[in-house]
C-alpha cells in the first residue's frame, strides 16, 4: 500500500517538500526538472541525484512529464488549485492518471492523512508524484507540507512492518 517512489518536480513548496520527506523517511525519490535545474529560489540542489533535467527549461514540460512518470498524483494545497498546480490536475484527468487533491487550508493533517492513505490504499501506486504551489505563493507551505508527509510516509512505514 505504500509508493516505493515518490517524485516531484523539486519547486519550492510542496515539491520539494515531498522530495525532502522522501529522503528523511528513505523512500525512493526523484522525478523531472526543467533544464537547468531551474526552481523559482535558482538551481535545484545537487542533494537531489535522481531528479532528470529535460532538454526543455519550460516548467509546463516537467509537470507533464511527472505526471506521465507516476501512477497516481497527489496534490496538497490550501484551496483550488491555481496555475501550474492547476494544469497538474488537468493532465492527470487528461491522461486518466488516478488523482487526489487535498486542501490542507482546510483538512487538519491527522484527518488530510487519513483521506490520502485511504485513496493509496484504493490505487496502490508503486510511483507517487506530490504536487502543489510554489513556497512564495503560500509563505510557510514546505514546512507545513513536509511535516504532513513525513508523518504520512512514517506511518506507512510503520504499518508495514506490523503487516
Amino acid at each position: 500500500m505504500r509508493p516505493r517512489t515518490i517524485i516531484s518536480g523539486a519547486q519550492t513548496g510542496v515539491d520539494r517538500a515531498a522530495l525532502d520527506a522522501a529522503i528523511a523517511c528513505g523512500l525512493a525519490c526523484g522525478g523531472s526538472i526543467p533544464r537547468g535545474r531551474l526552481a523559482e529560489d535558482g538551481p535545484v540542489s545537487r542533494r537531489y541525484t535522481r531528479l532528470a533535467e529535460l532538454k526543455t527549461n519550460v516548467y509546463a514540460a516537467r509537470t507533464r512529464r511527472n505526471v506521465l512518470d507516476a501512477d497516481a498524483t497527489l496534490i496538497l494545497c490550501p484551496g483550488a488549485p491555481e496555475g501550474g498546480t492547476a494544469l497538474t490536475a488537468r493532465l492527470a484527468a487528461k491522461h486518466k492518471k488516478p488523482l487526489l487533491v487535498v486542501d490542507i487550508g482546510r483538512e487538519p493533517d491527522a484527518s488530510a492523512i487519513r483521506l490520502i492513505r485511504a485513496w493509496l490504499a484504493s490505487h496502490d501506486p508503486a510511483v507517487l508524484n506530490v504536487a502543489g504551489p510554489r513556497e512564495s505563493r503560500f509563505p510557510g507551505l514546505y514546512e507545513r507540507a513536509r511535516k504532513l508527509l513525513e508523518k504520512l510516509f512514517r506511518e506507512m512505514q510503520a504499518v508495514k512492518k506490523r503487516g
